[in-house]
């Protein structure tokens, strides 16, 4: 299947691999036919191919947090692909998910979170709110018509280190989360784009005033606090897939957090592909960046087709 170019890869996604860059196409294989699943009995038909827009996911601190879920036009449970927004922990909207809707078409349930700023809450609140959110789904799996055991996350920037903690982290012990105590935060599989994975590790100034906004603190030290952040901290190897895409010319967050992601993944023996972008910015955009859009998802449809179904 062709993924058309969706502009909600918004500011973040572009990749290619480090190994044979992109893989090129094959044939589409013959498929044998298989019965088509069966809904949930407590699904709601009526929400086929329709969204249900700010469901209360869970309500830290007496604050309600809202979720966006977009159904596929029929059949389910579904896997889900979880979006997870950036902006430096401080701003941005679960509004962009509605850019990954196109993957309904392909049998996904799409859900986008909002989490707590660092205005109101500082980390680790915002991991929290999102495991949560994963917590919910499964909870809530027959009303939505998910399939609790594949459930894939993707974020940028901000949120793409938001879901590298969710995928090396899950039902972390020291998180505050107690709604939907009985269920688990596990992914199956995470896509993150031009993330941070190591808050030890110097970071120009613009991301680190970000940082030290949003964790107490700035990044370049072994602290407690940046040492807790790092989804590399966390790293063993039954962590899910991973997905890396990063510009090489990316301003904001260096190209070296994804490589030092993709290499501690690797050496614990995680599934992990790398993409680097070759005149990539930030947004995984720029003159003559390498590989196109289209490219770029057609590599994420791949990733999410071999691990979500």
């Amino acid at each position: 299947m062709k993924i058309t170019v969706w502009s909600s890869l918004l500011c973040l996604v572009t990749a290619c691999t480090t190994a044979p860059v992109l893989p090129t196409s094959t044939p589409t294989p013959t498929l044998i036919p298989s019965p088509a699943p069966t809904p949930t009995p407590a699904f709601d038909a009526s929400k086929y191919g329709t969204a249900e827009l700010d469901v209360t996911y869970c309500t830290p601190d007496g604050k309600p947090q809202k979720l966006d879920l977009y159904f596929p036009e029929s059949g389910g449970p579904w896997p889900v692909l979880l979006y997870v927004h950036g902006g430096s922990w401080r701003e941005g909207d679960k509004a962009e998910g509605a850019g990954w809707r196109n993957l309904t078409a392909s049998g996904y349930l799409i859900v986008a979170v909002n989490y707590r700023m660092a205005a109101e809450a500082k980390f680790p609140a915002m991991i929290n709110d999102v495991d949560c959110a994963v917590r919910f789904l499964r909870a809530h799996h027959a009303d939505y018509n998910v399939d609790t055991t594949h459930i894939g996350a993707l974020g940028a920037s901000a949120g793409g280190h938001l879901v590298a903690l969710l995928g090396t982290s899950p039902d972390f012990a020291g998180r505050e989360g107690v709604e939907y105590a009985d269920q688990s935060s596990r992914v199956q599989a995470v896509v993150t784009l031009a993330g941070l994975s190591d808050f030890t590790v110097d970071m120009p100034d613009g991301i680190n005033m970000a940082i030290y906004y949003a964790f107490g603190g700035l990044a370049g030290t072994e602290s407690e606090k940046n040492i807790a952040a790092s989804p590399v901290t966390y790293i063993t190897p039954d962590d899910p897939p991973f997905l890396i895409l990063h510009g090489d010319k990316d301003g904001v967050v260096p190209v070296e957090q994804a490589k030092i992601l993709h290499a501690a993944l690797t050496e614990a023996g995680v599934p992990s592909q790398l993409g680097i972008v070759e005149n990539g910015d930030h947004g995984l955009q720029g003159k003559n960046a390498t590989p196109t859009q289209e490219e770029i998802f057609n590599l994420i449809f791949a990733f999410l087709e071999a691990n979500l179904k």
